[in-house]
């Protein structure tokens, strides 16, 4: 690991921009561009080893992936991002005629690309655009799991209260069609708008509707 790697890792919790690239050159170059920005940074020196940090500490930020790297390509790191199911947006850089390995890259999740020499600024617009969108992939995939915790914690009979609590239906109505007594709907009904911490129906199929919005 490079001296300039030891220096630049950030707490997993950060959100920082990640420069992945085999060349210490462009990686120190890189480090103090953005420092002097003011953003947080951490750098590796292969895509193994970025890899094992997003294994091992669930890194926020975005990503500044060399699409030509010594020992693991570019292109199978964004493969193996996509196994972990990363959300984190990767801007792939590249070197003069690597255009249509870029355009591979977009294709394989990539959110754009740099090709090198690339300009200072414009490369700091784009990874400041990129932070951004993992901001708001972040807080949609931190909303879901909490839905679906609270899912989770609903028995079978609130399950199947809420589903008709959904679809419009009254308490009376409810109570007819589970065969269960009025005030057991009412006892039910009353639980699962505690656990989604709604008032109401309406309330709470908007709070899921909203989810879904955000996850398509």
């Amino acid at each position: 690991m490079s001296e300039t790697a030891d220096q630049t890792r950030t707490p997993s919790t950060a959100s920082a921009v990640h420069v992945v690239d085999d060349d210490p050159a462009v990686r120190d170059s890189l480090v103090w561009l953005f420092r002097m920005r003011g953003f947080e940074v951490a750098a590796w020196e292969s895509g193994e080893a970025f890899l094992e940090g997003m294994a091992s500490g669930g890194l926020r930020g975005c990503v500044l992936l060399d699409v030509r790297l010594g020992g693991m390509s570019g292109l199978e790191v964004l493969d193996r991002l996509e196994e972990m199911g990363s959300h984190l947006p990767v801007i792939v850089l590249t070197g003069h005629g690597d255009v249509p390995v870029a355009v591979h890259a977009l294709k394989k999740g990539a959110v754009d690309f740099v090709e090198k020499p690339f300009e200072a600024e414009d490369l700091v617009d784009r990874a400041g655009q990129a932070l951004e969108l993992e901001r708001r992939r972040h807080g949609t995939v931190s909303a879901t799991r909490e839905i679906e915790r609270r899912l989770a914690t609903l028995s079978g009979r609130e399950r199947e209260v809420m589903d008709l609590m959904l679809r419009g239906q009254l308490n009376k109505q409810i109570a007819d069609d589970l065969g269960i007594a009025m005030r057991t709907v009412e006892v039910h009904r009353a639980r699962i708008l505690e656990k989604f911490s709604v008032r109401s129906a309406v309330e709470l199929a908007g709070l899921l509707a909203a989810v879904r919005r955000e996850e398509g």
